[in-house]
């Protein structure tokens, strides 16, 4: 059943107090109880969101606010897993207060400095943000937290150390009968000191071949980021002219290894920056918004061998690794600020 939590067995209508005996089923759904036994295990990824729209389904996780799912006509059209499964290599993983690296996790804002557990500890960096592993709810304010076709989950981030700060996040993913996946990211600062802020999604776009190799990709960026073997930039931006890393016209990714940030953007009439991922008849496109700077984009040599370059990441994100230390696309929320960011996903057809 789509537009709602769904499980394999019954559940008590959500309006009415459930039995304190029931507290799970395999949905992740629980209730409050006087026991800490479950009748039922829950998922590793929480509570599971199913919405669909024409011929687009997309499931979504308690576990991060995560892109568990996302399929046009029973094909799936990024990297999934199972809901008892941790997402692979950050697949469909919602990162913010900062997406990609800081190096060594430290940085300094507002004339204080900061030390962030380092959670790629084999490189020596934070990465990816500090809400990807924290339990996402249903926005209690929303007209309608979900629908059939689309789904509002909230965290409050509150402050901890390296990060004391007190973010309230919101993300929206409704999908469109016609234009497929919009995914809306909201920011606002309910602390009482300015705090830096950016974001990113983690989707890895496939076109259903075994390889990208095989595949075209058009991404219309100027300027690539030059990384060390570490992750973190080792220079300014520089043009892709006569780079690996220009596709600014279609062309075929072969062997080329990317795992880089590109940015210089150009956008369409309404704003959007495209990026095209095609094979055969299937063109897939990833959309980013205003605000949506830069496009990380893996073709994922480093991963296990299962799923090394299997599908493509294509990450919008609003500032490039190492932001919180050298400032570039880096946000400052004042208390009470705000900030929504939008992309998403598109079947083009010929």
């Amino acid at each position: 059943m789509m537009g709602t939590m769904t499980a394999p067995t019954d559940l008590p209508d959500p309006a009415e107090p459930a039995d304190p005996a029931e507290l799970a089923d395999s949905s992740g759904m629980r209730e409050p109880a006087q026991t800490i036994m479950s009748a039922e295990p829950v998922p590793l990824t929480g509570t599971q969101y199913y919405i669909q729209a024409g011929d687009y389904q997309a499931c979504i996780t308690e576990l991060g606010a995560g892109l568990r799912r996302l399929t046009y006509r029973d094909q799936p059209l990024i990297t999934g897993y199972e809901p008892d499964e941790l997402p692979p290599a950050g697949a469909g993983q919602l990162l913010a207060p900062w997406p990609n690296r800081i190096d060594g996790g430290t940085y300094e804002f507002d004339g204080q400095a900061f030390q962030l557990e380092l959670s790629e500890a084999a490189r020596g960096n934070a990465i990816h943000g500090l809400t990807r592993w924290a339990n996402w709810e249903l926005a209690a304010h929303a007209p309608a937290a979900i629908t059939p076709d689309q789904v509002t989950l909230t965290h409050v981030l509150h402050g901890r150390p390296g990060y004391p700060f007190c973010l309230e996040l919101s993300v929206s993913y409704l999908l469109d009968p016609l234009s497929g996946l919009h995914v809306a990211v909201t920011a606002w600062n309910a602390g009482s000191r300015a705090a830096p802020y950016g974001t990113g999604s983690h989707p890895y776009l496939t076109t259903g071949v075994p390889l990208v190799d095989e595949c075209e990709l058009e991404v219309p960026a100027s300027h690539w980021l030059p990384t060390d073997n570490r992750g973190i930039p080792s220079g300014p931006a520089k043009d892709v002219k006569g780079s690996p890393y220009d596709f600014r016209t279609s062309r075929a990714i072969g062997d080329t290894q990317l795992d880089h940030a590109l940015t210089g953007l150009a956008r369409d009439d309404s704003g959007l920056a495209w990026a095209i991922l095609a094979s055969g008849e299937r063109r897939l496109g990833l959309w980013a918004g205003a605000g949506y700077d830069w496009l990380q984009v893996f073709t994922g040599d480093g991963l296990a061998a299962g799923q090394r370059r299997r599908a493509l990441a294509i990450e919008p994100m609003t500032c490039p690794a190492n932001a919180f230390v050298s400032g570039e696309g880096l946000l400052t929320l004042a208390p009470a600020d705000s900030v929504t960011h939008t992309w998403g996903i598109q079947v083009f057809h010929a």
